[in-house]
């Protein structure tokens, strides 16, 4: 799965790592969760080049008669994206990459509190998750530009912890996943089979359980005595 992201690296960073034609205005955030913005890197349309841009994550399809639907479509599931009416033409024609520093899982223990888990790249440099985007217009004109991030099957050291995780698109598929000419759906296919990334993910406290909590100590390693949990 993936409940919330953070991203704190710095505009300068981010255009150098991605290639922006510009440097975006973004500020750090430690605890992103479902309904907010979250920063997503998509190709230029009228020529070469990618600009990160705000997107709420959720997304809303043209065809919604109501944006909260949006509360239900947040995460896509690798199996059955190029199906499922609501993100199947977004897999097609419109593919970003929503740029994290990490993200966060829980991990359940039946009847016991979920223990939070912070994954990260093994670098400590940011890195991109597959996902789709659609722009949904109001009756009144309201525009909304959304997201969902794509999931799939856990691989480690997630598994340890959910079942599932948000995929990584590896630096070498950036241009391809952003290409808007790539919209077979086989061949879209062949990019949801990347590599296993290489991830760290480590016990941190209870404060990033409420979503109103957006500060460092969010990503913080939970003390020694917590840890001996995992």
């Amino acid at each position: 799965m993936c409940g919330r992201t953070a991203l704190t690296a710095t505009p300068a960073e981010l255009r150098e790592l991605f290639g922006l034609t510009e440097t975006p205005d973004v500020s750090p955030h430690y605890n992103v969760p479902p309904s907010q913005p979250v920063a997503a890197v998509r190709a230029l349309r009228d020529r070469p080049g990618r600009r990160l841009e705000m997107l709420r994550w959720g997304l809303v399809p043209p065809w919604a008669q109501d944006p909260k639907i949006g509360h239900k479509l947040t995460l896509a599931r690798v199996e059955t994206i190029a199906t499922t009416p609501a993100f199947r033409d977004a897999v097609r024609h419109r593919r970003c990459l929503v740029v994290v520093d990490g993200f966060y899982e829980w991990q359940r223990r039946g009847k016991q509190p979920s223990l939070p888990f912070f994954v990260r790249g093994a670098d400590s440099r940011p890195f991109a998750l597959g996902a789709v985007w659609d722009r949904w217009v109001s009756p009144d004109g309201e525009v909304i530009e959304s997201c969902a991030i794509v999931t799939q099957p856990a691989r480690p050291p997630v598994d340890a912890i959910h079942d599932r995780m948000p995929l990584v698109v590896e630096r070498e598929s950036w241009e391809a996943w952003l290409s808007g000419s790539l919209t077979e759906p086989d061949r879209v296919a062949e990019l949801l089979r990347t590599r296993e990334p290489a991830l760290i993910a480590y016990l941190v406290g209870p404060r990033v359980n409420d979503p109103r909590h957006d500060d460092p100590s969010c990503i913080l390693r939970a003390p020694t005595e917590q840890q001996s949990l995992f």
